[in-house]
Order: C-alpha cells, then sequence, then structure tokens
C-alpha cells in the first residue's frame, strides 16, 4: 500500500524543459521566502541523460534587445500574422516580463550572449545562452535539486489529473516504469509538457494526412505526447492557438543530428523534386519566412527540397552561418553535374536556372537589407536577393520539414491559469510552455522559449502566493 504522505506535494509539476523548471525554480525559492520549505515534484517521462524536452537541444535565441527588453514591435507583429486571433494581453505580459525573464537566467548562472545579425533581419539584436537550450535546462535542475523538499522523477509519465467532486485540482496519477499508476497528491499542478510534436495519431488528427512524414527536429520532442493537452481537456480546459497549424522548419536529410536546420533559403534558390521552384525564397527575411517554406516543402511538395546556390554566398560568413549542419555542401561545376548528384532531372534544373537567371533584375546583392534585387515574369518571382547563378561551383544541400512545435493547446490567461471554455479557472492548475495555444498562421522568431520561461515564471509565483494564502488560512 502506497503511503500518501510520501506522495503529497505543494506542487506538482508536468515538464522538466524551460517552462517546468522555471516554475518549479521560481516556487520553490518565493516559499521559502516567505520562511517556508516546500515539496515539489518534477515529472519527467524521459530518463536523466535525456532531461529537458524540446528544450535541451535548441539554440534558445531571444528576440530582445541589449537592454533585455522585448522587441518593441512584437506585440504588433503577432497581431498582424494572427490575424487578430493571439491573446495580445499575453502578448503584453510578455513584452513586460522578458528583461525579469533574463535576468532570472542569469541569476542561476546561464551566461547571456548578445550580437547584431550578420544577415537581414526583422530584429536588429539578439540575445542566446551560452550554451542554448541545453544550459537553462542544466542551471534551472540544479536550483530544484538544491532545495530538500524537491524531487524531479524521471521515467515518469503522467497519465490523468486527479481532481475534487468540486472539479479542484487534487493531484495527478502517473504511470512509472513498472507500468503500475499511483497519484500524487496536491492542490496545484503546472502542465508544462509541451506540445503532441511526437504523437503521430494527434498529429493526424489536427494537422491531417501526411503528418506521419514529418520528421522530428530534435530527440527531445518524442516524449511530447500531448498527455498534458489530453488530460487539461479531460478536466474541461478550454483551447488556444492553431490545431492544424505546425513550427516547421528545413533540415538538411543526410544527417541525424539534431537541429540540423538549414536558414540560407532566401540567399539562393529551392527547387522541389521535379527541379522547379515553388515558393518566393526573397519575400522576406530568413527568420520571418524559414517556418512558411518548410511548411510548403511538407504539405505540398512531398517532403522534397533542395536549396541551390553558387560562390557568390560563400564569401559572405554571415550567410554560411545559416547551414547549421554537419555535413558540407553538394558541390558540381555544372547545373547538370549537381541535379545527377541530387537526383533530379537534369534538363528540367537546368531550364529552371537558365529562366531564373534570365528573369534577374538589376541591384546590387545585398544580403544585410531587403535589397529589392528581384525576378520579373517567373512564377513565382523572388523578391529579394535575386543573384544569377553563374559562379561555380555550385552547391546544394537536400532538404525536408522537420516539425519543432505545435501551435494547439490550452487556453491560459495572463497569470498562466487554465482556462475553461467560458474562460473560467480552474481551481489550482496553471500551463506555461508549448502546451498553451498563442500562434496563428504564423510564429514570430525568438519567442517560444522566452515565453515558455517567462509563464513558467508566472505559473510558480502565482502558485506559491496562493499557498502562501492556505498557509495563512490555516494558522489563523
Amino acid at each position: 500500500m502506497t503511503d500518501q504522505r510520501n506522495d503529497s506535494y505543494d506542487l506538482i509539476v508536468v515538464g522538466c524543459g524551460a517552462a517546468g523548471l522555471s516554475a518549479a525554480v521560481t516556487y520553490l525559492q518565493a516559499v521559502r521566502d516567505q520562511g517556508r520549505e516546500a515539496r515539489v515534484a518534477v515529472l519527467e517521462s524521459a530518463p536523466k541523460e535525456a532531461r529537458g524536452g524540446a528544450t535541451r537541444w535548441t539554440t534558445a535565441r531571444f528576440r530582445t534587445r541589449a537592454d533585455y527588453s522585448l522587441d518593441p514591435f512584437f506585440v504588433g507583429r503577432m497581431e498582424e500574422v494572427s490575424k487578430g486571433l493571439s491573446d495580445l494581453a499575453y502578448c503584453r505580459v510578455l513584452e513586460t516580463e522578458a528583461p525579469n525573464t533574463l535576468r532570472f537566467l542569469e541569476g542561476h548562472g546561464v551566461t547571456l550572449m548578445h550580437f547584431d545579425p550578420p544577415v537581414a533581419m526583422g530584429v536588429d539584436h539578439e540575445v542566446t545562452p551560452s550554451g542554448g537550450g541545453h544550459a537553462i535546462v542544466e542551471a534551472l535542475a540544479k536550483a530544484v535539486e538544491a532545495f530538500e523538499g524537491a524531487q524531479i522523477l524521471y521515467c515518469t509519465e503522467a497519465h490523468r489529473l486527479s481532481l475534487s467532486d468540486a472539479g479542484e485540482t487534487t493531484g495527478v496519477v502517473v504511470r512509472g516504469e513498472d507500468g503500475r499508476l499511483r497519484t500524487l497528491h496536491s492542490a496545484a499542478v503546472v502542465l508544462a509538457c509541451g506540445g503532441f510534436e511526437g504523437n503521430p495519431e494527434m498529429l493526424t488528427r489536427y494537422a491531417g494526412t501526411d503528418a506521419c512524414d514529418l520528421q522530428l527536429l530534435a530527440p527531445g520532442l518524442a516524449y511530447n505526447q500531448g498527455a498534458g493537452i489530453r488530460m487539461a481537456l479531460e478536466a474541461g480546459a478550454g483551447t488556444a492557438g492553431q490545431f492544424d497549424m505546425l513550427h516547421t522548419e528545413l533540415v538538411d536529410i543526410r544527417t541525424d543530428r539534431a537541429d540540423a536546420v538549414i536558414y540560407a533559403h532566401p540567399y539562393g534558390i529551392v527547387v522541389n523534386g521535379e527541379g522547379r521552384r515553388f515558393f518566393d525564397e526573397g519575400a522576406d527575411t530568413f527568420e520571418a519566412s524559414f517556418e512558411l517554406i518548410a511548411y510548403e516543402v511538407w504539405r505540398h511538395q512531398k517532403q522534397q527540397a533542395f536549396f541551390i546556390a553558387d560562390q557568390t554566398i560563400v564569401k559572405h560568413p554571415g550567410i554560411m552561418v545559416l547551414f547549421d549542419t554537419d555535413k558540407p555542401a553538394i558541390e558540381a561545376e555544372t547545373i547538370g553535374e549537381l541535379a545527377g548528384q541530387l537526383g533530379l532531372d537534369a534538363q528540367a534544373l537546368e531550364r529552371t536556372v537558365e529562366e531564373y537567371n534570365a528573369a534577374v533584375g538589376p541591384g546590387e546583392f545585398d544580403p544585410k537589407r531587403l535589397d529589392g534585387k528581384a525576378t520579373t515574369g517567373l512564377s513565382p518571382d523572388k523578391s529579394n536577393w535575386a543573384y544569377e547563378l553563374r559562379h561555380p561551383p555550385y552547391i546544394a544541400y537536400p532538404l525536408k520539414a522537420a516539425i519543432c512545435f505545435t501551435y494547439g493547446g490550452l487556453r491560459t490567461d495572463t497569470q498562466a491559469r487554465v482556462l475553461t471554455g467560458r474562460a473560467v479557472p480552474i481551481p489550482g492548475l496553471y500551463a506555461a510552455g508549448e502546451i498553451t495555444g498563442l500562434f496563428y498562421h504564423a510564429y514570430p522568431a525568438g519567442t517560444s522559449v522566452l515565453r515558455s520561461l517567462t509563464f513558467g515564471r508566472i505559473a510558480g509565483a502565482h502558485a506559491a502566493a496562493a499557498h502562501a494564502g492556505q498557509a495563512a488560512l490555516q494558522t489563523a
């Protein structure tokens, strides 16, 4: 028989990535500041060596300026790309709290690096942790482990929420490595276990056919089975975000390396399996269009695409860092030879390149700005960075789309409380990170990990304040 006292906690956090760990650390510290010690359980479905979910593998770039303030155009950008569907109050809280989030990371030993983009971007500055998301996971996990009453329970899957007859959160039913279920008791639960990227059934249900063809961008995504979303929906939670839309990125098909992303599509041409262009590669800066071209490759181009360029870009270091793969470019002295190496019809690719070269207009190629150097008469035309491919050896990368995160998730408020469809908070239930729905139509890059950390902090702080109120009532 299970000893309920050993399975009782002040807070249970489901998920060990940026959102979950920031919630746990914030809660533990806040309760200690109240003069108390708390018992906290962080549930991690992966083993210890793989802890951290998607966060562990990301570079974790932040859309912030040198003073740690959020990009001032972010809220307006969210309103624009979502066509007014995103929760702008939530976005404004992210804007307000972003500096505190970065200082929170620094306070736990994460070194933040600053850099100005070497190529055209929609922001003029970015901040990223030294060591990427892995550094975030290790620093915050270490902070959790420093509290005597905190545990990270590995290889432990959340199965369902436990609720009182009145609908209040009372804990989580979990499944351990032995396959058996047991109940962990707590009046406060934070769901921070990602979306449904690793669940082909849910992907197919929401995103439609060919979801099985999507590669995972990183190994940690395999643990994102949508359990948190399912459990909360069973408890009456509402939803937000676009369930049939995914954040995808183009990756090099020749490697099993995690996050082997090719971001350089604006600075060459991208053709499909028939050797034809299908997308305006220069429609916008790379971080504003990398998701959309990847989605197009998956949805309409049979998961086949090839980036092609010539030596024009090799002399630009800022472009070359956009090839985040461990494999060298495929090279050839002629387009026909390149087609042979890629398995493409040589005549079709040669015709595409000839027509493209003939359509390139005047102007100076400048990767540091939207240079307006475009083609005319093609379908589709290329709006910027259109230079003639005439300087061999030609280079190519074979590509396909990989999924990074799903858009659809739980509805929450600005205090990270999970809401019902009528916007009523479910007592004791919080959610943060990609499990919560925010994005519609497009994702403004550099905000995923930032919002996970920020609303994890908010969830932990709110739960701690509620803990203090309960303690005051008990001693009154």
